[in-house]
């Protein structure tokens, strides 16, 4: 990621509340060892320890992503962001990508949705389901992709979507021989 504007913000946000990363840690479940990456500007690695801290640190997940508020309408010309984020997909790995969100919602004050365009890389590495409170909406613009839900797993391709809680165990990757592309929308309650 060219700037660290996650990191800083958590380091600011902590900081302006006087809270350790350890307490930062202990508060929201994540890793301190995690919580230290993330703020020197490793790479991100999911949205779930981001959604664990911005509720711990009583902000909105789009207040640690954003770069501007706007209060008016934000519009995103043929999905082409400049704001784009790149996630490994696992918690505990900090050291590969294989998820790029392109933010659809950058800069929305007060806004309970992000809206985001993912490219998905293939992966064969094993995985660890993740929860968060919540809810996730995805809809498969290019590719196929498989979206494991609690003891289930679902093959979606193009054109499919899915609705689901995301407080259940949840992962979702590239499945076949490609990339995907996908549009999700995630609200999690402030």
């Amino acid at each position: 990621m060219p700037e660290n504007t996650v990191g800083e913000r958590i380091k600011q946000l902590r900081d302006n509340q006087n809270i350790t990363v350890d307490e930062l840690a202990e508060r929201s479940g994540v890793n301190a060892e995690l919580i230290k990456k993330i703020e020197e500007g490793d790479i991100i690695p999911s949205l779930t320890p981001l959604i664990k801290i911005s509720r711990t640190l009583g902000v909105r997940l789009g207040t640690l992503l954003d770069d501007r508020v706007q209060d008016e309408p934000v519009i995103v010309r043929k999905g082409k962001t400049q704001r784009v984020i790149h996630f490994s997909g696992y918690e505990e790995k900090t050291d590969t990508s294989n998820l790029s969100f392109h933010s659809l919602g950058a800069g929305k004050g007060d806004r309970h949705m992000e809206p985001f365009i993912i490219d998905v890389e293939l992966h064969t590495d094993d995985f660890k389901l993740s929860s968060h409170e919540g809810e996730e909406f995805i809809y498969v613009l290019e590719g196929e992709i498989e979206v494991i839900y609690g003891q289930d797993r679902y093959l979606l391709s193009e054109g499919d979507s899915i609705y689901y809680d995301s407080v259940v165990p949840h992962h979702l990757h590239a499945a076949g021989e490609e990339n995907a592309r996908i549009l999700a929308v995630v609200y999690t309650p402030f």
